[in-house]
């Protein structure tokens, strides 16, 4: 049998395995999720059919369209590697520990995600602003924490991270802890055990987290408009195109928002792991 046959009977394979889970039970669930996925999947097409004749390479030519890419791209990885470098830990400290005071660490951590970007921001801005302790020593010492590229990671780290705490730690609670004990009777540390054991088991969860904390910071506005709005990323940039000369302006910056996120779900997919259990 040629590939292109073999090719065909696994996709026909594929769709009678689909069909059957419709008539088990699954057309009802299907049809609600259809409803949903439609709501989301229906603006972006409607909205990019009516700006169908903007000028995309056009607008990526601006070079203040290239700097707001450019400040994304810099600073978006950055936040989701220290939401990653302390989320995870953080995470399995929730999931395997029990303290005094553990529910509100755990509330803590929700905080961000109930409060509005922009309050958020603010809130920030009484840590490390300018006219702060932490803000001005910062400032004297060339390192000012506010419209800067560290403005922009400290407001996306905040609104981000708790994406990454909340989904490892579900990823972790799915670790069965008899597998963590007995990797323990053979004579591994605790961190022995983390690393070769509970880490490689949650690794969907982690690969989760780590794909919604970089497409929250990528897309973070509220938060970095109040701490730094210069310089701009691509949501400043956005709000700026939206507001000087209308919807159709933001296509070209919108698509190069849409295809870093697209980009960096499939890499994340293929070095860490499918995150289709999560």
């Amino acid at each position: 049998m040629t590939d292109t046959g073999a090719r065909t009977d696994d996709a026909n394979s594929r769709f009678r395995s689909g069909l059957e889970r419709l008539n088990g039970g699954m057309a009802v669930p299907a049809l609600l999720g259809a409803v949903l996925l439609a709501y989301f999947v229906v603006p972006f097409a409607v909205f990019f059919a009516q700006v169908g004749s903007v000028d995309v390479i056009g607008g990526l030519a601006d070079p203040a369209t290239q700097d707001a890419i450019r400040t994304s791209l810099v600073t978006a990885p950055i936040s989701t590697a220290i939401a990653t470098i302390f989320g995870v830990p953080l995470a399995y400290v929730l999931s395997r520990a029990s303290f005094r005071g553990k529910r509100l660490l755990e509330a803590a951590v929700l905080l961000p995600l109930v409060l509005p970007p922009i309050v958020g921001g603010v809130m920030l801005l009484t840590v490390v602003g300018r006219y702060t302790p932490i803000g001005s020593t910062a400032a004297a010492l060339g390192v000012p924490l506010t419209d800067s590229y560290a403005g922009v990671v400290l407001a996306q780290t905040f609104v981000a991270a708790p994406f990454l705490v909340v989904t490892v730690r579900a990823g972790f609670d799915d670790v069965d802890p008899r597998v963590e004990e007995a990797a323990r009777t053979l004579g591994y540390g605790r961190l022995e055990t983390v690393r070769l054991v509970s880490l490689p088991l949650a690794r969907n969860a982690i690969a989760a987290g780590i794909v919604l904390t970089f497409v929250r910071a990528l897309g973070e506005f509220g938060a970095t408009m109040m701490v730094a709005y210069n310089p701009r990323t691509m949501p400043t940039r956005i709000d700026v195109l939206r507001i000087a000369r209308g919807l159709e302006a933001i296509v070209p910056i919108a698509l190069a928002l849409l295809i870093s996120t697209v980009v960096v779900v499939a890499l994340v997919q293929a070095l860490v792991g499918s995150v289709r259990r999560y």
